[in-house]
């Protein structure tokens, strides 16, 4: 390579609906995109799942896509994040036994409410960092294995691989049978302080450690990347990430008072601390962010349904997202409340017994009013979880956005107005698939960390124009929905949202 010749990293994004694939310059500007999309399956209800080979099939397509655009130059290395949670069960040989079973499935809730029962939350909880909940990866493995190896036979033998996102697609690439450690973090089976497998929670669960994948840094050479294109053959896959930390990497939110927001299907509200202490606030999670030689820890809120309830209530009413986003700035603000809880409610709250509503309708009511509803739900919960970071870490100074819903103005600014702090949004939607090339490459020396934190990140800020007594007013309207769609009083909802405000 001659010392003119441009150099790439290429980030390839994992997600939920689609892998998106860009390749990035060592000026950090994207010259290239290409997207693919990926099916889910609804075989029952609270069921969700996904094709393994499909999901692979579309980060070949995206990939494919993106290098077709690419100009002269080489690729120096590739970053990839993923999906977190969704779990998947194969053989030695590669293949799936059953579907990828997405983290938005909510099949474990029995076994979670009888490990409850049981007095196993607390331990759960201290242990892993997260609440027990079947949107994480354990009570899905546990279904798996129950209906593919009951007796546990083959797979205490090390015949199966179980595996997140990251496992199935390194294991494609001849990585092995590896799992990033952040990744594992999510998987409510990993000690989150030692940074493995926990025995006591694999009994819990029903999982032999035989059938689990290695615990790894999330920077090295994890595999070739040339089964991903011929003409990344010798091209390390030098970064790996779950996608909210690859989007808090690349934020560069690694300062005390910046909380990372991502809005997707569900949004992930995230911010790092400076290591794993205790949680005390039980409406969020203590996550593993990265490990490029030093852990990095985050304290994280998952919201189950954001970008969901905007592609719900549009099938509903025959339209698009894009035109509901529309009609939302038309509708009256605070005459409907929806409380998108269609698996249950999850941070801060944690409820899977809460039951989606909406609220406060009337004849007069029109389709611009559930518009505006469902858009508005996005940046209330949100708020709460924002709240209840502030609680746990101190005061927030900005709130830094990605994600698609970020294009939309109307919420970037009543996300402003509902939490009391500026938003600054990213210059770019694929700030995971950025992020995950920000790190490969920093692995790879294409930057130095000093010129990584210089690249250009950020876009337009928005700051709150709402005077503070309409937005307690919006809080309290807000949290009194949220109790009723927890079966609890509106005297609980009114404390509730006394609580958040005091954490605002």
């Amino acid at each position: 390579m001659t010392t003119s010749e441009r150099r790439f990293v290429l980030g390839v994004d994992q997600g939920t609906s689609a892998t998106k694939a860009i390749l990035v310059d060592s000026a950090g500007e994207i010259v290239a995109r290409a997207s693919a999309p990926l099916s889910s399956r609804h075989p029952g209800p609270g069921l969700v799942e996904q094709d393994g080979e499909e999901l692979w099939r579309s980060v070949l397509e995206a990939v494919a896509g993106c290098l077709a655009q690419a100009p002269p130059g080489s690729i120096i290395a590739v970053g990839l994040s993923v999906q977190r949670e969704s779990v998947i069960l194969w053989d030695r040989a590669g293949a799936p036994l059953g579907p990828l079973v997405s983290w938005q499935d909510r099949r474990g809730t029995g076994l979670c409410a009888r490990l409850a029962a049981d007095g196993a939350a607390s331990l759960v909880r201290r242990t892993s960092g997260l609440p027990l909940d079947p949107m994480f990866s354990a009570a899905k493995a546990a279904w798996l294995l129950d209906h593919h190896d009951p007796g546990r036979v083959r797979s205490g033998r090390g015949e199966l691989c179980l595996g997140t996102v990251d496992s199935w697609l390194l294991h494609r690439l001849g990585g092995g049978h590896v799992i990033e450690v952040g990744c594992a973090s999510r998987t409510q089976l990993l000690d989150v302080r030692r940074r493995a497998w926990s025995p006591e929670l694999l009994g819990l669960f029903g999982v032999p450690v035989e059938a689990l994948p290695r615990v790894v840094a999330s920077t090295g050479t994890h595999a070739d990347a040339k089964a991903l294109h011929p003409a990344l053959a010798g091209v390390p896959v030098a970064a790996v990430l779950g996608d909210s930390h690859a989007a808090l990497f690349a934020h560069a939110a690694g300062q005390p008072g910046r909380v990372k927001v991502t809005y997707g299907t569900g949004s992930s509200v995230m911010a790092p601390v400076p290591g794993p202490a205790e949680v005390d606030d039980e409406g969020l999670c203590l996550t593993v962010g990265w490990d490029d030689g030093v852990p990095a820890y985050a304290l994280e809120g998952n919201i189950l349904s954001t970008g969901a309830t905007v592609a719900w209530l549009a099938g509903v009413l025959g339209t698009e997202a894009g035109e509901l986003a529309r009609l939302a700035t038309a509708g009256r603000r605070g005459r409907l409340q929806i409380v998108p809880a269609f698996g249950g409610l999850g941070a801060p709250w944690w409820d899977d017994r809460a039951e989606a509503i909406m609220t406060g309708f009337g004849l007069d009511s029109r389709r611009e009013d559930m518009a505006r509803a469902a858009v508005d739900s996005i940046g209330l919960q949100v708020g709460d979880v924002v709240s209840a970071v502030e609680r746990a870490a101190g005061p927030v100074a900005e709130l830094l956005a990605d994600g698609g819903p970020t294009a939309n103005a109307d919420l970037m600014q009543w996300q402003a107005d509902v939490t009391g702090h500026a938003v600054r949004v990213a210059r770019r939607p694929e700030l995971s698939a950025l992020g995950a090339a920000h790190l490969a490459g920093a692995a790879s020396g294409v930057w130095s960390r000093r010129e990584l934190s210089g690249l250009p990140r950020h876009g337009r800020r928005y700051t709150p124009v709402l005077p503070v007594c309409e937005r307690r007013r919006a809080l309290a309207e807000w949290h009194s929905a949220v109790a009723r769609a927890r079966h609890r009083t509106s005297r609980s909802g009114g404390a509730e949202a006394e609580a958040s405000d005091r954490g605002s």
